[in-house]
């Protein structure tokens, strides 16, 4: 039996649609639990995608408040627990943030583990290193990456500098957020020369490049009546511009702030939105060019006043269209939302009843079964019993073949351009949509997949793919590239 989520308000929602739109109202698609086959734990935290053994599938990992990570490898769409000698951990420090990134450049994902910490507690982040042999070792303390003390949420695995390889942020709930440099696999802290050693409490990061100059900018979402910030990446020093934006939400309460934050193009415009989920009202600022956003979540539907954790923005019906997942909580009652996207507004799906709703902090989408459709990742930590869940999207066949799946790679073929936007355009020029290389969503999770794009008809595009770089924006085309030849398959483009 599948979940589906019934549509609300319907007239209300009609009414908010775009002038002469002709596509149906949306709805959400039917989705299947996954059985996972291994000891279900209660009170997960934080997931987050990749291909960690190399076999063109992607595997799951999962925290838990009690204490442990648990890898799911993939295998034909099958998840079984790798166990012990993965060397993942089964006990210790609460993990609140997950993030893939092959930061040694030898081609596999390494994930870097942020702990939840306390004043006083010698417990520090981890870096777990991908030994390419189904096992990880694990390495923060050498690397200087440890962060003893910490209280970390987003971690984000980024190219700040354009100097070809991954480097570190790590969002800081409870002391000042920390950047590192890496400098040939090796790890220089350069959050105070850079400019964001801030000491906000900082609960979700989101990297893109907000005025298009070619580097990676960082929007923070910060909690407790902290204003956010957006610190503008210049050669490497950043400047927090978000009072000049109308970005940093001055007039919060105590009990308000943002969570989390996902990087989307809504609206098919070819400009990167954001989209902030808070304790308060919900955020969505339309990129407008030049560096200038406009906040409208009333007007695309999505304003709600509610305990809002995690968001990711996934085209969950192929019709070429973001739509857009939130995770949330009332006291211990979980409330996930679904709002369906229908050119560039948005109607919210789910049912009370729906499974889908036992969701109030992780929310991850891949498709991990190779079918063309997205499917979802869900966690819940509140309450008892709660888990971690896996959903399979079961749009019909055809419907979800109608997708383009594009992995983005460096000279050396490697997954570390993190940031990079990737386009298509149909036959006669006109723009289908952008997507940006994800740095970094959902509740404190950085997944490393590829860039999914759901396509209203199955007809070759073109792709283009922005590069950052240190003389500014590379861009490299594919043209006539047929959708169909990739069912099951995912298109490489490498830098050149």
């Amino acid at each position: 039996m599948g979940y589906h989520g019934g549509v609300k308000g319907l007239i209300a929602a009609l009414t908010a649609l775009t002038v002469g739109a002709t596509a149906s109202v949306p709805h959400a698609p039917e989705f299947t639990p996954v059985t996972m086959q291994s000891v279900a734990l209660p009170h997960a935290l934080s997931n987050a995608f990749a291909d960690v053994d190399g076999d063109d599938d992607l595997d799951l990992v999962v925290s838990f408040t009690s204490d442990a990570l648990r890898l799911y490898r993939n295998d034909a769409g099958r998840f079984a627990e790798a166990g012990a000698d993965s060397g993942l951990p089964e006990t210790g420090p609460e993990v609140r943030g997950l993030s893939w990134g092959d930061f040694d450049g030898d081609g596999d994902p390494d994930l870097y583990a942020g702990v939840s910490g306390e004043p006083g507690d010698p417990s520090g982040n981890r870096l777990y290193r991908n030994d390419g042999n189904g096992a990880f070792t694990e390495v923060a303390q050498p690397l200087g990456v440890a962060l003893v003390a910490a209280d970390s949420r987003q971690a984000s695995w980024v190219d700040y500098d354009n100097d070809g390889d991954l480097d570190l942020f790590s969002a800081q709930r409870a002391s000042r957020n920390r950047l590192f440099r890496n400098d040939g696999g090796e790890f220089t802290d350069v959050s105070e020369a850079a400019g964001l050693d801030d000491p906000r409490r900082s609960v979700g990061a989101c990297w893109f490049d907000m005025d298009e100059d070619g580097d990676l900018d960082l929007f923070l979402a910060n909690q407790e009546a902290d204003k956010d910030a957006f610190y503008r990446n210049d050669g490497g020093v950043f400047t927090d511009v978000a009072r000049e934006l109308g970005m940093h939400q001055p007039e919060r309460t105590l009990a308000e702030g943002g969570v989390g934050c996902t990087v989307g193009d809504f609206d098919n415009d070819g400009r990167l939105d954001l989209f902030v989920a808070t304790y308060g009202d919900l955020l969505l600022y339309r990129n407008l060019g030049g560096g200038k956003f406009r906040e409208m979540a009333a007007e695309a539907g999505v304003r709600r006043h509610l305990h809002a954790v995690g968001a990711s923005w996934g085209d969950a019906d192929n019709d070429g269209w973001l739509d857009l997942f939130v995770t949330a909580y009332e006291g211990t009652r979980s409330r996930s939302l679904l709002f369906m996207n229908h050119a560039g507004r948005f109607v919210e799906v789910l049912d009370e009843g729906s499974a889908l709703t036992a969701a109030d902090h992780g929310v991850q989408w891949a498709d991990f079964d190779r079918d063309g459709d997205l499917d979802l990742s869900l966690t819940e930590t509140f309450i008892d019993g709660a888990g971690h869940r896996l959903f399979r999207n079961e749009l019909p066949r055809e419907a979800a073949a109608r997708s383009l799946q594009v992995q983005v790679v460096d000279l050396a073929g490697h997954a570390t351009r993190a940031g990079s936007e990737v386009r298509l355009y149909a036959a006669d020029g006109s723009l289908l949509g952008s997507r940006p290389v994800p740095t970094g969503d959902g509740y404190g999770a950085q997944s490393a997949v590829p860039v999914h794009f759901g396509l209203a008809e199955a007809k070759p595009v073109t792709v283009e793919v922005t590069f950052l770089a240190h003389d500014g924006r590379r861009r490299k085309r594919l043209e006539a590239v047929d959708p169909r030849e990739f069912a099951g398959k995912v298109l490489v483009v490498g830098a050149e």
